[in-house]
């Protein structure tokens, strides 16, 4: 009997490293060649391959794949007919959402959209770029770019449409930002021939659950920590006022043990001062996934 597989797309490209970790913590760890598109996963029931993250909503859709990670803005470029199983909140630097912004050079006399009526504008995301100009009422010549965009204007092109995360790389090209036309972050799409299927369903689903959990955990650890019952309210109002430890009675009726999760950033914080209220054993742990 033929194994059941689910054949899933994987961005390849500037997404790629941040994905691959994403789904490491997840706890689906894949191996790619330095010359290969293959993904071996250690999950023998996910075959993956790497393909350009433009082009996989596409071949989602066509069922050459049962399930993708792509971006939102290419899933929106090629009007793709998907499932979206979850949106993730990462990118290839942060976990801001990706924004594909008008940008023009510092001089020009371009400052809001409907100043490009005439003009040409390059970019990747021609029909979203397209769809934005028709909504404003603006006619322009939208050209695809095949690359180093930032470059084209103002010699090749009177303003662009280009990806931009922080707006580092378009401020050292001497670029000024317009207007944001679409901010993006990473999908989990799936085929609807797939997601009718009751096992890749669920497949699909718990890939989902999983990589919501590990995000959810990012920037948050566990805390230990034991310390006398008549010590317990000190120690508790230090804790953040959200947080609602798990409290555990010991052997020793005098002594209760606490568990929590808090953001790693207020930890190293309130540690000193949890030990100085009388808390003992204190142990902070790292946290790959965290489901509420």
């Amino acid at each position: 009997m033929k194994p059941n597989i689910l054949k899933l797309a994987l961005p390849k490209g500037s997404l790629q490293d941040a994905t691959l970790a994403l789904l490491r913590r997840a706890g689906f760890a894949f191996s790619v060649g330095d010359r290969s598109y293959n993904a071996v996963c250690d999950d023998p029931e996910i075959e993956g391959k790497l393909i350009r993250a433009q082009e996989i909503a596409r071949y989602v859709q066509d069922g050459v794949f049962d399930a993708g990670l792509t971006g939102y803005d290419w899933i929106t470029e090629c009007g793709a007919k998907v499932v979206e199983a979850c949106a993730l909140s990462y990118s290839k630097q942060s976990a801001r959402p990706v924004r594909w912004v008008l940008a023009v050079p510092e001089g020009s006399r371009i400052h809001s959209v409907k100043d490009l009526e005439g003009k040409r504008v390059a970019t990747e995301l021609v029909r979203v770029t397209e769809t934005f100009l028709r909504k404003h009422g603006v006619k322009a010549e939208v050209e695809f770019s095949w690359g180093a965009t930032e470059a084209k204007a103002p010699d090749l092109a009177d303003a662009i449409v280009e990806a931009t995360e922080t707006g580092s790389s378009l401020r050292a090209n001497k670029l000024r930002i317009v207007e944001t036309i679409l901010e993006s972050t990473p999908r989990l799409i799936a085929n609807k021939s797939s997601w009718a299927n009751q096992w890749k369903r669920r497949k699909i689903e718990n890939l989902a659950m999983l990589l919501e959990a590990a995000i959810a955990a990012e920037g948050k650890v566990g805390l230990k920590l034991n310390c006398r019952r008549k010590v317990l309210p000190k120690v508790t109002a230090i804790l953040p006022a959200i947080t609602a430890p798990t409290i555990s009675t010991l052997s020793d009726p005098e002594w209760v043990a606490l568990e929590t999760i808090l953001d790693e950033s207020v930890v190293k914080q309130i540690i000193p001062d949890l030990r100085r209220a009388g808390a003992v054993g204190i142990i902070e742990y790292p946290l790959n996934k965290v489901i509420y």
